[in-house]
This record gives C-alpha cells, structure tokens and sequence, in this order.
C-alpha cells in the first residue's frame, strides 16, 4: 500500500501546517525533478532519485517524488531539514518557485521586502524579539552557536553574524546586549535577492526556523 503524505510526516489533525504541506507535497509530485535542478543549479542524482541541497550549513540528500531527507555526516549536531515540518515547507516551496538568483551585497529588513511592512507586526514578535531575549544576556552563547552552524562574523552591533540559508540566500542576525537600563534588542536582515524566492510569510518561517535551530543547538553543547 502506498504511503500518505500524513504517513511519510506524521503530525496531529488539527496541526496547522498539515493542509500546506500536503498541498506542496502534491505539487512536488507532479514537478519535473530536471526542470528544478536546471532552475536551481543543484546536483539531481537520476539513479537515487534525489536532490542534493545545501540547506543552513549543512548537506542534504531530498528524494523525489516523496521528499524523504537525510544529511550527510558532519559536525553540526541537529538537523532541521529532518526535524522540521516549517523547514520542510521552506525548502519544498523553494525548489517549486525559487530561483537561482545573485544578491548584490545589499541586506534588507523585512518591513522593505514586498507585503513586508502588512506583517511587520508579526515578524518583530515572532524573531526579532525571540532573537533579543533569547541570546541578548548571553553574547558567547550566541557566538558559539553561530559558529557551529558556519556563520561569518561580522562587526554590527555587539554581535552579529551571516549565515547562508540556501542557495545564494543569506541572512544576518545582529544582537545588542542587554543592561541594567536598557532591554537586549536585535536585528534580523536579508540579502535583497529574498524576494526572488520567498514570499513575506516564507521569511517569518525563516526567521521561524533559523532561531530553532540555534536554541537546539544551544541546549546541546
């Protein structure tokens, strides 16, 4: 008997991403696996059946036509792209609409991304402030996380990293520590080719996503 999507991604019926994922899943099935290597760039094994996608530091195997994902061995310690169904919709949506697109070395915030400033509200609560209070009273921490998934560091802020999410997406969180007068803040930025390949919404996931993943790594180490 053949596998269903709730199968292959096991989550309860009133899970909000349920309905999404089946649809993108469905479209996924129906896609050319060659037409998305072409688009993307990205290594299409005919023989295996998969995908190989560098995703947040580390390197994937997604098969089609079922978006089964397994990692190749490194040090990174946790692995969205399997634990994940908010990465999982991320990269699904990816590899049926993105492009292959070169930022120019501009970064954004998301209030300046298309339908960003309808969400802003939204997006301040769900990273920006998750960012801030989760890491803004321990900057080594931080560091130590970022590094682990290949961040480059950079001078902003009192701390601040780049990271590539996928492709030539990248993405820069900034932290400012917090004291006795002032709360710890924080700001996320995107390079300004995001709109080539994500949506506003897409971008609070990545956001979503990204800071799950440095408090998963920040509890293992």
């Amino acid at each position: 008997m053949e596998n269903t999507a709730e199968d292959r991604f096991p989550y309860g019926k009133d899970n909000k991403e349920r309905l999404p994922w089946e649809h993108y899943l469905s479209l996924y099935e129906k896609a050319d696996p060659q037409e998305i290597a072409r688009r993307l760039r990205i290594v299409y094994d005919e023989a295996a059946k998969s995908f190989q996608v560098e995703f947040l530091g580390s390197v994937y195997a997604v098969t089609w036509p079922d978006f089964q994902v397994t990692h190749q061995e490194d040090d990174m310690g946790y692995y969205p792209l399997e634990d994940m169904i908010a990465a999982k919709i991320l990269v699904i949506r990816y590899l049926l609409k993105g492009e292959d697109s070169f930022p120019s070395g501009n970064f954004v915030a998301y209030s300046d991304m298309p339908w960003g400033n309808v969400y802003q509200k939204q997006f301040h609560g769900r990273c920006i402030l998750r960012l801030a209070y989760g890491f803004g009273n321990k900057l080594d921490r931080f560091g130590k996380v970022l590094e682990r998934m290949k961040g480059k560091k950079l001078e902003l802020g009192d701390i601040s990293y780049e990271i590539c999410l996928i492709g030539r997406y990248y993405v820069r969180y900034i932290l400012w520590e917090g004291d006795d007068e002032f709360p710890p803040s924080s700001q996320i930025i995107f390079s300004d080719n995001f709109p080539h390949a994500f949506e506003a919404e897409d971008i609070a996931v990545v956001g979503d996503v990204t800071i799950g993943m440095m408090k998963e790594l920040d509890k293992r180490m």
